[in-house]
């Protein structure tokens, strides 16, 4: 009857939202649901976003953030491990955008092909009786992997990385990059949000105010000193004794140790830096709109200081980080924390590059 035949076509179309690669058995013939055939009826016209690492720590809340993002049409869900349980589980929410799920490293390139934004929190947290080389080993190899990928599948996507040291793993897809022929500064971001939301909050208690009144620059790198909020260029316009001062750049700087001693051994910053990914990412989609003066902190190639890259504001739009911008001017104890977070930042930077070309 035809009445079945489209039936089973609705069933083979749902089936293949969680599992692009499935056959199904349609009127006796093996159908294979193609990406482009499996748009769910009312998904939102959007953009195409892939989380790699999407079943971890941070990726599985930033995949339930990012499908309530009404800017994303199509979400693409991947892991080597529980990707389809997530996918599953996210695709219960009644918001527009679609969900598919891919597993392991033989869907890597179903899941990268087509995307406007892959977003890359993938990576294993530091272990007890892990140095941070050994992390840094682990994590750069993932990096690579995944961004030889997206060079393949998705070269003109704009790249959010949150996988860490971010001040090593950024050199390291932008070497990838090179390497494959695609590289283009502009679409290679490292998230540094986390730092800037903890700076606002910090200062919004400090000063008594809702920290979505407060923006503060937070420019270097992303880890330790690298990270220096600029207190000086706080609006709405503050003054803070140098006690404050001490205080409040000690506390953005060792935010993550905060989180992780305060979990006892039972995970780190997740749920925070899945939030700041989410907010990170719906700006590249607001500038990929076309947005007017979307601006936030990221870890780019820049020109500011002498380093080959660092985290400035940047100017969001249709091709990425279309504009990045200068310092502005530092006070004495700023200054004093630059020279220490580009100190710190070159080994980095340099660890990173050596990954790639050694």
């Amino acid at each position: 009857m035809e009445f079945r035949g489209d039936a089973n076509q609705r069933i083979a179309r749902i089936s293949a939202h969680l599992q692009p690669s499935l056959t199904l058995q349609v009127e006796g013939k093996n159908s294979v649901m193609g990406r482009e055939n499996c748009r769910a009826k009312g998904g939102n016209s959007g953009f195409k976003v892939a989380i790699l690492g999407a079943a971890g720590g941070i990726g599985q809340p930033l995949a339930l953030l990012m499908k309530l993002n009404p800017l994303v049409s199509l979400l693409h869900l991947y892991d080597v491990v529980n990707a389809p349980g997530v996918t599953a589980d996210i695709s219960h929410m009644d918001t527009g955008a679609v969900v598919r799920g891919f597993l392991g490293a033989k869907q890597l390139e179903d899941a990268l092909t087509g995307m406007d934004l892959v977003i890359i929190p993938a990576g294993i947290p530091r272990k007890p009786g892990m140095t941070r080389d050994d992390l840094f080993k682990i994590n750069a190899g993932i990096v690579k992997t995944l961004c030889e990928g997206v060079a393949k599948c998705c070269p003109n996507a704009v790249v959010n990385l949150i996988s860490n040291p971010v001040n090593s793993t950024v050199p390291i897809a932008a070497e990838v990059f090179k390497k494959a022929g695609t590289y283009d500064p502009k679409k290679l971001l490292g998230v540094t949000t986390l730092d800037v939301a903890r700076a606002n909050t910090f200062v919004a208690e400090v000063l008594g105010l809702d920290p979505r009144e407060v923006d503060v620059p937070v420019v270097g790198g992303h880890a330790g000193v690298t990270i220096l909020p600029l207190l000086s260029q706080v609006k709405p316009p503050s003054s803070f004794t140098p006690q404050e001062v001490e205080y409040l750049t000690n506390r953005i700087q060792n935010g993550g140790t905060e989180v992780v001693e305060a979990k006892a051994g039972a995970g780190s910053a997740t749920l925070s830096m899945a939030y700041a990914a989410s907010k990170f990412a719906d700006a590249c989609l607001r500038g990929l709109r076309g947005d007017a003066n979307v601006i936030e902190c990221s870890f780019v190639a820049s020109q500011v200081t002498e380093l080959a890259f660092f985290a400035t504001k940047v100017r969001l739009g249709r091709t990425g980080a279309e504009e990045v911008y200068q310092l502005g001017p530092l006070n004495e104890y700023e200054r004093i924390g630059l020279e220490k977070a580009k100190e710190e930042l070159a080994g980095s930077i340099q660890k990173g590059v050596e990954f790639i070309r050694k």
